[in-house]
């Protein structure tokens, strides 16, 4: 799904898949809607909660890259979101000035690091 071209239910969302439609299912979120006006934290802490187990955080980071997909088109992939909750900007990110990670842009034909041969 791009920005042009919104999901239309969960299964279509970018990080969604068997496990994670499971998760909604007990956490009782089944529309786009419903999931759009929700929060990750307390959507992961709920599942922990349902479910009286613990949970990998990033299935926190998958809630939050479903959120803003269902918000606002954009398919983002879940790692993006890591950095949101482990209060670190992402290597290379710059922020704006609300501290909200700005895209930036990849220089074209940048040296990589040399490596010596292979063994």
């Amino acid at each position: 799904m791009t920005k042009r071209d919104p999901a239309v239910s969960l299964s279509d969302l970018r990080n969604v898949g068997k496990a994670t439609l499971g998760d909604f299912k007990v956490l009782g979120v089944s529309t786009l809607a419903e999931l759009a006006c929700r929060d990750p934290d307390e959507l992961w802490r709920e599942l922990e909660r349902r479910t009286r187990s613990r949970h990998d955080p990033c299935v926190r980071d998958v809630f939050a890259a479903t959120i803003h997909q269902a918000r606002t088109g954009e398919a983002l992939d879940w790692w993006h979101f890591t950095p949101e909750r482990t209060g670190r900007p992402a290597p290379g990110a710059s922020l704006d000035a609300t501290g909200r990670r700005r895209k930036t842009a990849t220089r074209v034909g940048a040296a990589s690091p040399k490596r010596g041969p292979r063994r």
